[in-house]
């Protein structure tokens, strides 16, 4: 089975999942970038969002669109390929006002969409194979629009991550359940600034955030690129670009890496 096949499949029985639970998670207080409180920056890396359209890239259940809403004042579009979990989503939050929840895959929605202004994916871009997604983001986005990814860096089993883009088998791990398999793009930073150059975006940042526990081997990477004039293509080695902030060192005890499961994709 291809492997968004395999994910499409495996997002729809977590939503079904859930709905039959009935869990609904909390609107945040602050947009986290991994799954631990308190731990990275919050909404503040996309900028000024008041009054902007802002993508949600799979957004779940929609507790960080409504977040961005309420306590930014932002445009939010939530766009989510799985049936089950955008019901989740609108059966939780179809009164909010600001926030718009799509159930569509987000490379076909951007094609016939109106640009947005900035565009963040909290665990969720990994599923989609990035010469499909990134330069649909490229041509969804105004130019100069940030793009905020938080991604798996690493595993439970401490595999680091690939240096060549191909997909591989991850597990979404629930409670009471039997864990999902998916099939994930697990790159490397420089791999994913690679892919991002290629496409049409200019990287600014990339933080690898370990887990706040120095025992556990789980790492999540932060990466923050912006989209830029229709046709120009920026390498880090270009004297006239600005100079990208370097990768944060994790420690040496959380060297290992990060976790695939549902709390680590953003997707609660």
């Amino acid at each position: 089975m291809p492997a968004e096949d395999t994910n499409t499949r495996a997002w729809q029985i977590y939503g079904q999942r859930q709905l039959a639970r009935a869990y609904t998670p909390p609107i945040p207080d602050r947009l986290g970038w991994t799954p631990w409180e308190g731990i990275g920056p919050g909404a503040e890396v996309l900028g000024d969002v008041a009054g902007r359209r802002v993508l949600d890239i799979g957004s779940g259940a929609g507790h960080h669109a409504v977040h961005l809403v309420q306590a930014h004042g932002a445009r939010v579009t939530g766009i989510e390929l799985s049936p089950t979990q955008h019901e989740r989503a609108v059966s939780a939050h179809a009164d909010v006002d600001g926030v718009e929840f799509v159930q569509a895959d987000v490379a076909e929605y951007l094609a016939g969409a109106e640009p947005f202004d900035a565009a963040y994916a909290i665990g969720t871009l990994a599923f989609i194979d990035p010469h499909r997604s990134l330069p649909a983001l490229r041509d969804g986005l105004r130019p100069g629009a940030p793009l905020i990814l938080s991604l798996l860096h690493t595993d439970l089993h401490g595999r680091g991550p690939f240096t060549e883009v191909a997909p591989r088998e991850q597990m979404i791990m629930l409670r009471d359940d039997p864990p999902l398999p998916t099939q994930m793009w697990v790159l490397a930073p420089q791999l994913w600034e690679d892919l991002l150059i290629e496409y049409g975006f200019r990287v600014e940042a990339i933080d690898l955030l370990p887990h706040p526990d120095n025992s556990a081997t789980v790492i999540q990477q932060l990466i923050r690129a912006r989209r830029l004039p229709h046709g120009r293509r920026e390498s880090p080695a270009d004297p006239a670009a600005p100079e990208r902030q370097r990768h944060t060192r994790p420690s040496a005890s959380a060297s290992a890496s990060a976790s695939a499961s549902a709390s680590a994709s953003g997707r609660s």
